[in-house]
């Protein structure tokens, strides 16, 4: 099964919901921090994209502290920290917003990673998959959990050519941490 065709360089993006929140009693939805499930689904998600070769050249990360702190603990787990944009447009955002925010990616960046909150996510994914490898599509419509890990690609020569319905979805995973 093949994506959609395309002109320019191979481009990922990689989707990475935010690990397992709390919802402690009087703390705002911007502030609330990692449950202890997500404390341990965070690295194991950042395991999983270094074992898959999906370091990114450039991370937009949601400002909200859920989604800060999944990418700050998937980070410890690489060598090299890339660089990372927190960008409130990620909060709250929907399929279409998100998108836009991707579409101001550097022409030089082949690997983004964005880390975010549903149902944005989830809808985004679906939006950009015009097809997908293997069952992952069906996995997506079914759920999209905490610390999924979504990774599409398609060719163009800019971000701003990333269209819906214009990447393969290659794989679906979610990682999970486990006890100590």
């Amino acid at each position: 099964m093949t994506g959609p065709a395309g002109t320019g360089p191979l481009r990922r993006l990689v989707v990475l919901r935010h690990a397992k929140s709390a919802r402690p009693e009087g703390v705002p939805d911007h502030e609330r921090p990692l449950a202890p499930r997500g404390l341990r689904d965070a690295p194991a998600a950042g395991r999983a994209l270094a074992e898959a070769g999906l370091l990114p050249a450039l991370v937009l990360c949601s400002t909200a502290v859920r989604a800060r702190r999944t990418w700050e603990l998937a980070a410890e787990e690489w060598a090299t920290d890339p660089p990372v944009r927190y960008d409130p447009r990620l909060y709250g955002a929907d399929a279409a917003d998100l998108l836009a925010v991707v579409r101001e990616a550097p022409e030089d960046v082949r690997t983004l990673l964005l880390v975010g909150h549903n149902p944005g996510l989830e809808d985004l994914v679906l939006d950009l998959a015009g097809d997908a490898l293997d069952g992952t599509l069906a996995a997506v419509r079914t759920k999209f959990p905490t610390s999924a890990v979504a990774v599409l690609a398609w060719h163009g020569t800019t971000w701003r050519d990333l269209d819906t319905g214009g990447a393969l979805l290659t794989s679906v995973t979610v990682p999970r941490g486990t006890s100590a």
